[in-house]
């Protein structure tokens, strides 16, 4: 009986040890990622259920990465594209490389290209690669497999060459804790079409994450595959970009997906791949954990995605890194305009929508609104005793990047507002433009956010000067009802600031009239692009004052003074123009409210449905009548043949 005991004592202890062996060699690999950073080097202000608080920042973000590569030294850490634009850093984006130098100071092991890389031009980008290799800092490797040369010419052959420099290649081989492991970058669809200033061409992401991965098979011993995929997810399958890559390249084990700003609070798992998000700006920081299950297939085994709020310390040594940067961007961007990062431009005692709820409920905004009208404003003080009437000013969601938020605004949160692309100037921010559209056109407009924007938010367009009427269950593509231009409000809005109503004069729109409208450059861009977009069937050619066709938006660039008036400058002049009884300027309660710009007639009466059809409604009841007298026809033909076979 004590031998039996003895025996199973034993076995008992050498079951733990095996046990406990077999835990001790399981493999895991830890891994820490971003995306979409945006140039946040510091912390930023967001509204959470309605508190504003202060999340983000790099210096958070190094206090994590830290912490988990003290606890294992082998912690992967990669990023998946559009590391820069959206804040003042931007601005000495080709100058100092600034944001490559402190991905690579705070530990990064890879990157990849985001469509926001080349917001600044091709030839910006090539400088900005050149600047972080000539610096001698700590830089990320690049990677990025589906870049196509192919019939490339010189200039493109210019960012090549650049591209080498850096060291930029299809994929990397790293090895941490025992574990091989290769890196690719994939740069999506729609980021392309996101790319209106390159003209780099790219391969089908898929097709190229294939062959990349069999030349990954091939040539490298690897025990796992990450895609760094610029590409994105989304909740309609079929612009599902990660999930469709993962579907068709089964090999890849995991994919960090950027591009569609989405957060995942669980990762997608498809097969044997498992998609990842964090979210945007570093609000949050990913943290995955894989294991080898016993088909030798990667597991999550932890994941995590930590909040970078008050909570997370800030790094001291990164804080001070960020500030020498800050330093030039002063000195080389800001001063020129006459302004400062911290200087309070305005006092807002209102409620702006929400960033992350902007234009999401298809409505009037009263943060479009107030964009909008700054351009006027703005325009109207350049030109002096030169001024030309604006009929409308134009401001798609997709370029509104924040919000306005209670308390004191400063000029760094408005930048962030308008924070995108670069002028024929080389200079960073959109220039504003003005072009000539016809009336017809102007209901085109009206049309494309009444009809478009449902399907494409980015294109929801808030404007200055345009009121129009709108049946969401109207046939598409006729579905404004009504419009009408109006004295655009901010002439009343900062004469009377006390007063704050609403120009009610209403002007009729003339179909063949030229009117002159006016946008940022990147939406100049892509108004143009309506025609080919709608197939033909919605047509806008943005043309001079003589009804010209303009064939270069950058001629059509506005000045103040010999500078390009950039759209984030018309927003901080506007914002620090409303001056109250103390001399100091305060957002206007006119703000406070809509103003029956955009008016969303929801209706399902028959006659709202059916009244004031376009030419499209038309051509389109035609068609549906000659194919309700086709079927009838093939009806009456089959009963007749039925009638037949039955009397015999």
């Amino acid at each position: 009986m004590k031998k039996l005991t003895l025996t199973m004592f034993l076995c008992f202890i050498l079951t733990l040890s095996f046990t406990s062996l077999a835990q001790e060699e399981k493999e895991i690999v830890n891994i820490v990622f971003t995306h979409d950073l945006h140039s946040h080097f510091e912390s930023f202000l967001t509204d959470q259920n309605g508190t504003v608080e202060s999340v983000g920042g790099f210096a958070r973000i190094k206090t994590i990465i830290d912490q988990e590569r003290e606890k294992d030294p082998n912690t992967l850490v990669v990023d998946a594209g559009d590391f820069s634009m959206g804040t003042l850093y931007q601005t000495i984006y080709a100058k100092e490389a600034s944001e490559l130098r402190m991905l690579g100071f705070m530990g990064f092991d890879a990157t990849t290209l985001g469509n926001h890389e080349l917001d600044y031009r091709d030839d910006q980008f090539a400088k900005m690669l050149l600047r972080a290799k000539e610096s001698g800092d700590p830089i990320p490797p690049l990677v990025l497999s589906n870049i196509d040369w192919e019939g490339a010419d010189a200039k493109q052959l210019e960012v090549k060459d650049a591209m080498d420099a850096y060291g930029v290649k299809p994929y990397m081989v790293t090895e941490k804790g025992g574990v091989k492991i290769a890196i690719m970058g994939i740069f999506g669809k729609q980021a392309l079409s996101y790319s209106p200033m390159t003209e780099l061409k790219f391969e089908d992401p898929v097709e190229s994450a294939q062959k990349t991965v069999q030349q990954i098979k091939e040539h490298e011993d690897v025990d796992m595959i990450v895609c760094l995929s610029h590409s994105g997810t989304s909740e309609v399958k079929k612009d599902s970009e990660d999930e469709i890559l993962a579907e068709k390249v089964p090999e890849i084990d995991l994919i960090i997906s950027g591009h569609t700003h989405t957060t995942l609070d669980q990762p997608i798992v498809i097969g044997n791949t498992t998609i990842v998000s964090e979210g945007e700006y570093g609000r949050n920081l990913g943290l995955i954990s894989l294991s080898k299950n016993k088909d030798h297939r990667w597991e999550v085994e932890e994941y995590d995605l930590v909040p970078m709020d008050k909570n997370v310390g800030e790094d001291q040594e990164t804080l001070n890194e960020i500030n020498k940067f800050k330093v030039l961007l002063q000195e080389s961007y800001l001063d020129q305009y006459g302004y400062s990062y911290h200087e309070i431009l305005a006092h807002n005692p209102y409620e702006f929508t929400n960033i992350h709820e902007f234009g999401k409920e298809h409505k009037e905004d009263a943060l479009g609104n107030y964009i909008a009208d700054s351009y006027g404003y703005a325009i109207k003080a350049a030109e002096g005793k030169d001024y030309k009437p604006i009929a409308v000013s134009v401001v798609p969601a997709g370029v509104v990047r924040d919000t306005l938020y209670k308390g004191d605004i400063t000029v760094s949160q408005i930048f962030n507002i308008s924070s995108l692309g670069v002028g024929a100037d080389g200079i960073p921010g959109y220039p504003l433009i003005d072009v000539y559209l016809t009336g017809k056109e102007l209901k085109t407009v009206a049309e494309v956010d009444a009809s478009v924007s449902p399907m494409m938010l980015e294109a929801r367009l808030y404007m200055s000067g345009l009121n129009f009427t709108f049946n969401p269950n109207r046939l598409i593509l006729n579905r404004v009802t009504d419009t009408y231009l109006s004295d655009v409000s901010y002439h009343d809005v900062t004469e009377n600031s006390e007063n704050n109503t609403e120009v009610t004069n209403k002007e009729i729109i003339e179909d063949h009239k030229l009117y002159r409208v006016v946008a940022d450059l990147y939406s100049g861009q892509m108004l143009s692009m309506v025609n080919g977009k709608s197939f033909g069937i919605l047509s806008i050619v943005p043309k001079d004052e003589n009804g010209i066709a303009i064939e270069d938006l950058e001629s059509r660039i506005i000045y103040s003074g010999d500078k390009e008036l950039k759209a984030w400058l018309a927003l901080a002049q506007y914002t620090e123009s409303f001056n109250n009884e103390d001399g100091k300027s305060e957002i206007p309660k006119y703000y406070s409210t809509e103003h029956s710009r955009k008016t969303v007639q929801n209706s399902k009466n028959i006659v709202e449905l059916v009244k004031k059809p376009n030419k499209i409604a038309v051509i389109v009841a035609v068609v549906f009548l000659l194919l309700l007298g086709v079927i009838s026809l093939v009806v009456r033909v089959i009963y007749k043949t039925i009638g037949k076979r039955r009397k015999r």
